[in-house]
């Protein structure tokens, strides 16, 4: 009894989220309005409460395992999932003006989609068992397909929701078989089984490495990172706006979470080979990311690049966790590092989109750089939130990207290794290489005569909660402190356990 009623605490924010979901969608059926009012304020306040639930589990700072283990409620967990359902609500805020002008709303599945991926991404966040995670890998993914093709007559969002269906397949099959050859070695699902069994070092290594390829393979995938990163450009690019922001906003915390539960709960005994791996992806990604963003016109697909590049950052954090075999000095200052990173990173993305989907008005997408010209004519306001955003995003201080990648360098840095320093130095000449696009996009905005001397109307929720957005980019970058101790005791929670 003591095992269920724990096991219920555990999920609870889930539970929660999963029946509202269902409510949520036999409530749309008799709504008529076109902008799907009730349905949105329904969501809004389901998704306030239970990131309500979940920091608050989080800040009990406990950590609980329900369902045979099988499930996982802990201090990092359980932040991630509150992040995400913010991220999510802001999603929501910001791209439900656009999605009603392209007929998006006719129905209510804009929302309904929106919360099962999130229950998928929360799935993710708790799983303790392969197969728990890959679950909510699916049900994110799946919702994902059809949010982006939720644009039926638009040949291009159709396109692009084929593509990332073929491609996350096959990510998805890379992660099953890996999965399945780690099962198959340590005959077990549960990721702290399978930890003490690989560190009982009575598996043959080669067996092990070979699954580990294929999970760092998957995991690259959902993270974007070089060479797996193929279909970030073209679905950012042909998926509708507020689609974009759904899948390159929130879903970005979870596939960290699960990195970290597979790679470093799972696999940490493995750390030397998936290390290497890691070194690589991370590299190609900072370089190709980079590089190819400075060729693109179009500002969403010119994010997605970006997006590559930002992970790679994500992935020098999480490599310089154990050095020489030592997993206790460095591991915390690496892995709360990471996590920062992809957090504030989530919340600067939030805001750019947010401003490309306030610019896109009925029959007009904003999505080339030139749309942008002379925006700060039109709105100052504005022009100085997207600012705010790409100088973040280029590691300008004193905004929270500066010290985001401050960050991570430190934890490679601190490390002692020559290779590290080596890497940090070629990641700051990366970065230097993308400034380059983000000031370029900022002189249009600037020094550029307006396309259009229309007005940019904006609903009072968007106002109020794009300004919050971009304030908050400047707020963290001036005092991360919190922030970063938060990352930091999360992490230590899960290491500890």
């Amino acid at each position: 009894m003591m095992i269920d009623k724990i096991s219920w605490i555990a999920v609870y924010p889930d539970m929660v989220l999963l029946v509202m979901a269902c409510v949520i969608a036999l409530l749309d059926l008799g709504i008529k309005s076109p902008m799907r009012g009730t349905t949105y304020v329904f969501t809004l306040v389901t998704l306030g409460v239970v990131a309500y639930m979940q920091a608050d589990l989080a800040l009990s700072g406990s950590t609980l395992y329900g369902f045979g283990n099988m499930i996982v409620s802990d201090t990092m967990g359980n932040w991630l999932k509150c992040f995400a359902t913010v991220a999510v609500m802001v999603t929501l805020v910001y791209g439900r003006p656009y999605s009603a002008h392209r007929g998006m709303l006719r129905g209510g599945e804009f929302f309904t989609l929106s919360i099962f991926s999130l229950l998928g991404m929360s799935v993710m966040i708790s799983g303790n068992n392969l197969l728990v995670i890959y679950m909510g890998l699916e049900l994110l993914t799946l919702s994902s397909y059809a949010l982006v093709a939720l644009r039926r007559d638009n040949a291009t969002a159709t396109e692009a929701a084929m593509k990332y269906f073929v491609l996350g397949a096959m990510a998805s099959g890379f992660l099953l078989y890996g999965m399945s050859m780690l099962y198959g070695a340590t005959g077990s699902l549960d990721i702290t089984t399978i930890f003490k069994a690989i560190s009982s070092g009575q598996i043959r290594h080669q067996v092990l490495v070979f699954g580990l390829v294929f999970i760092v393979s998957g995991l690259a995938f959902k993270l974007g990172a070089v060479p797996f990163h193929m279909w970030i450009p073209d679905v950012y690019q042909g998926a509708p706006t507020a689609i974009t922001l759904m899948i390159g906003g929130a879903p970005k915390l979870a596939a960290f979470a699960m990195t970290m539960r597979l790679l470093v709960e799972g696999l940490l005994p493995l750390a030397v080979d998936w290390q290497q791996m890691l070194l690589m992806l991370s590299v190609c990604s900072l370089f190709i990311g980079n590089l190819a963003a400075i060729a693109q016109t179009n500002v969403k697909r010119m994010l997605a690049f970006s997006t590559i590049s930002q992970m790679g950052f994500v992935l020098l954090g999480i490599l310089s966790g154990v050095v020489s075999g030592d997993s206790a000095t460095y591991t915390a200052n690496a892995y709360s590092s990471a996590m920062f990173y992809v957090i504030t990173y989530v919340l600067t993305t939030l805001a750019s989109f947010g401003v490309l989907l306030l610019l896109s008005q009925e029959g007009f997408e904003s999505e080339e750089i030139a749309d942008l010209a002379g925006l700060n004519q039109r709105s100052p306001l504005y022009a100085g939130v997207m600012a705010v955003c790409l100088l973040s995003l280029a590691g300008i201080p004193p905004l929270v990207g500066f010290y985001a990648k401050l960050a991570v360098l430190q934890a490679l840095v601190a490390s002692g290794q020559s290779l590290h320093l080596g890497i940090a130095v070629f990641a700051v000449l990366m970065s230097l290489i993308g400034a380059f696009y983000y000031l370029r996009v900022i002189k249009v905005m600037y020094f550029d005569a307006p396309i259009t001397a229309s007005n940019i109307v904006a609903p009072l929720d968007v106002r109020i909660v794009l300004c919050t957005n971009g304030a908050l980019v400047l707020v963290l970058g001036l005092l991360p402190g919190g922030l970063l101790a938060l990352c930091g005791s999360a992490i230590r929670q899960m290491l500890g356990t």
